[in-house]
């Protein structure tokens, strides 16, 4: 009879198969371990998105959560009553010892130092997108998961669509023929962007401790173009239109092309400011060839910019999107992710969709529950999605340092511009990332 595996030998291993994309379920334990025991999870950020992410991990026993804000977070609060409280997840991670697993539902800014210290303690970890708020981090995280052994993704949804793994299957199928050219775009930033940082204070609200928020951020004076929401587009807390989106609307092209990292970035935007995100931009990248497959132009569009309108055969471009490029016909996905259609659509009468091969989700959290139990890896674990956050963050390089970017993805540097590194390796307030 094979070893039967305690409960915590096997919470630890769940990510061992890390990378792997079999076809088949996600019902599978080894060692004979219930699917039904629960997992004792942290929350890292349980307002806002974090709230949604706790209820997408509701199933499990939530033991702790963290906020900095708990005003924004009193309806998470008070729904676990018997959940421990913190405000600093260094404190938490420290003290919470049977935590098998968290969630990391902050600003940007925090991903990679909540993240990369519950990993170290041999936590599993669910990101949300981007995975990271710069370059080296992702290289971090992806290095941390393998070498820790524990079960990850990041919360891009769509990857455990059953509609976006089926337009994965038909572009390797050959459905679009040979792709070169693909183009995404977003509707993005509704937040203010292309703005320059308040000249005066205000008051810190009620229930939020302005420092943790800050954490490993330059220091500055509270103010509500800040939080909640606006984060988003000052460049020492997020990433901009494309870091919040591109984790989502280019997830199809990306995996079914195995784009990897581009070897050329070139940017155009609206009037730059020092500290925040442009108000527009359109990002061309250039993806290397690949045994199978030829070089990949790859352009970004967001704020009021689109793809020509030619490409899309009458079809109403959408707010959010991607259109493949094929020299046999195009993929239009008129969405962050899921089904799209094959133009034009003479061409494609009759058309009979390829066999699966990919496995099916039982659902975006449950693929991360099931993995941390022992079962298959998440498809958007770190190995996968550390290298799309890469590429898409090598695009916001671009746009600050202007001109056309030669990545140096094996020495992690931009060739000849050596003002890119504070950009892509950035500085810590003491207490964060030792």
């Amino acid at each position: 009879m094979a070893r039967r595996l305690s409960r915590r030998s096997l919470l630890k291993s769940g990510a061992l198969a890390a990378g792997s994309a079999l076809c088949g379920s996600f019902n599978i334990l080894p060692g004979g371990e219930s699917p039904n025991e629960k997992l004792n999870i942290g929350i890292i950020g349980a307002g806002g998105k974090g709230a949604s992410d706790l209820a997408g991990v509701s199933s499990e026993n939530i033991a702790a959560l963290c906020d900095v804000d708990s005003s924004r977070a009193a309806g998470s609060l008070k729904r676990y009553p018997n959940a421990a409280r913190y405000a600093d997840y260094r404190k938490m991670l420290e003290k919470e010892k049977g935590l098998d697993a968290v969630t990391v539902s902050t600003p940007d800014h925090h991903h990679a130092p909540a993240a990369l210290m519950a990993m170290a303690l041999g936590k599993h970890v669910y990101c949300q997108k981007p995975l990271t708020h710069s370059v080296s981090e992702a290289r971090l995280m992806r290095e941390a998961a393998k070498k820790y052994k524990v079960a990850t993704q990041m919360g891009n949804q769509g990857h455990g669509e059953h509609g976006s793994r089926r337009m994965v299957e038909l572009i390797r199928a050959g459905t679009l023929g040979t792709v070169k050219e693909v183009h995404v775009w977003s509707d993005r930033p509704i937040w203010p962007q292309g703005v320059k940082r308040p000249a005066k204070s205000q008051p810190v609200p009620a229930g939020l401790d302005w420092d943790l928020w800050l954490g490993p951020a330059p220091t500055r004076p509270y103010h509500s173009a800040y939080v909640p929401f606006k984060w988003r587009g000052w460049w020492d807390f997020g990433t901009g239109a494309l870091g919040d989106m591109a984790c989502h609307n280019w997830d199809i092209a990306y995996w079914a092309l195995e784009l990897g990292l581009p070897e050329t970035i070139e940017a155009t935007s609206s009037p730059l400011f020092k500290e925040s995100a442009p108000a527009w931009s359109i990002i061309r990248y250039r993806f290397p060839a690949i045994p199978g497959r030829p070089a990949v132009n790859l352009t970004w569009y967001d704020g009021p910019k689109r793809p020509p309108a030619e490409l899309f055969e009458g079809e109403k471009i959408s707010g959010n999107g991607s259109i493949i490029v094929g020299d046999k016909g195009k993929l239009y996905i008129p969405h962050y992710w899921g089904d799209g259609k094959l133009l034009p659509k003479k061409d494609f009468a009759g058309f009979k969709a390829p066999e699966a091969s990919l496995p099916r989700s039982p659902g975006h959290y449950k693929e991360w529950i099931v993995a941390c139990k022992g079962g298959p890896a998440a498809l958007s674990n770190f190995d996968y999605s550390a290298q799309l956050t890469e590429a898409v963050l090598l695009g916001n390089l671009a746009v600050r340092l202007g001109g056309k970017v030669n990545w140096d993805a094996e020495n992690m540097k931009v060739t000849g511009r050596p003002e890119a590194e504070p950009l892509i390796k950035r500085a810590y307030q003491p207490g964060y990332m030792a």
